[in-house]
C-alpha cells in the first residue's frame, strides 16, 4: 500500500531549507526509498511550509528514515525550523489521477465506442491534434472527428491500453489494438483482412478536458499486414 508522510514546518530561513532538500536528494541519489516529493508553500503565510514525500510502503518508509543520510540532514532541517516540524504519517486509501482518467475515458467513449461526438465533451474547443496519418499533422477539433470518423468507419479496431504516466498537465500513454479492414479508405476499398499494433501518444490537459495530443503509430506496419504495399 502507498504510503505518504507529511512534514508541516514553520521556518523564516527558506532559503536555507530549500539547500537542505537539494542536499538530500543527491546524498540519497540510488538508496533512498521515495518515489515523489512535492513542496508547498503557504500564499497567506511564507514562513509555513509543507513537504510531501511518497512511498512504495510504509516498510520502505522505514528504510529511508533509517539511512545515515537522511537522518543528518533531519537534524540540520530541524535547526532551521523556527519550530520543531509535525510529521503525519498516511496510509493511501484512494489515489485518482484525474487526467490518466480523463484520458482512459477517451479511449473508452471515443476510440473504441467510435463516439467521436463525445469529443466536445472531453476536449477542449482549441483542441489541436497532431497525427501524420490525417490530412495535416496539426487539426483542430472539427476536422480532427471528420478525418478520424472516415478512419474508424474503414478500419474497425478496438484499443487497450497498455501503460499510462502522468506528470503535471501531460499524460503517455502506451496501447496496442487489433483491428479488420471493413471499408474503403480513401479510395482503397476493403481488405477485410486483420491487422494488429501498438502506438504511443502524448495529451496535454487543461481544467480536465484534453487540448492538445501527438500520436505516433506503424502505419506502414499496418499496410503491409493488409498486403497494400510490397516492402
Amino acid at each position: 500500500m502507498t504510503f505518504i508522510q507529511v512534514i508541516d514546518c514553520k521556518t523564516s530561513k527558506y532559503d536555507e531549507l530549500n539547500r537542505l532538500m537539494d542536499n538530500w536528494v543527491e546524498a540519497t541519489q540510488g538508496k533512498r526509498t521515495a518515489t515523489h516529493s512535492i513542496v508547498g508553500r503557504d500564499r497567506s503565510d511564507s514562513t509555513h511550509v509543507v513537504e510531501i514525500v511518497e512511498f512504495p510502503s510504509y516498510e520502505e518508509a522505514m528504510k529511508n528514515s533509517k539511512l545515515p543520510e537522511t537522518d543528518r540532514i533531519f537534524q540540520e532541517l530541524v535547526a532551521a525550523c523556527d519550530e520543531m516540524p509535525s510529521f503525519t504519517d498516511l496510509d493511501v486509501v484512494r489515489d485518482e489521477q484525474l487526467n490518466k482518467l480523463a484520458v482512459r475515458t477517451f479511449f473508452e467513449d471515443v476510440v473504441n465506442k467510435r463516439n467521436l461526438d463525445a469529443m466536445d465533451e472531453l476536449c477542449t474547443p482549441g483542441y489541436r491534434e497532431h497525427d501524420p496519418s490525417l490530412s495535416s499533422y496539426d487539426v483542430g477539433l472539427a476536422q480532427s472527428k471528420e478525418e478520424n470518423r472516415e478512419l474508424m468507419n474503414a478500419f474497425q479496431a478496438t484499443f487497450t491500453i497498455d501503460s499510462m504516466i502522468a506528470e503535471g498537465d501531460m499524460v503517455c500513454v502506451r496501447y496496442s489494438y487489433q483491428g479488420r479492414h471493413t471499408g474503403t479508405f480513401q479510395g482503397t476499398p476493403a481488405t477485410n483482412r486483420e491487422f494488429s499494433g501498438s502506438g504511443h501518444g502524448t495529451i496535454r490537459l487543461e481544467g480536465g478536458r484534453i487540448a492538445e495530443t501527438w500520436w505516433n503509430e506503424d502505419d506502414l506496419g499496418i499496410l503491409r499486414q493488409l498486403e497494400l504495399v510490397g516492402i
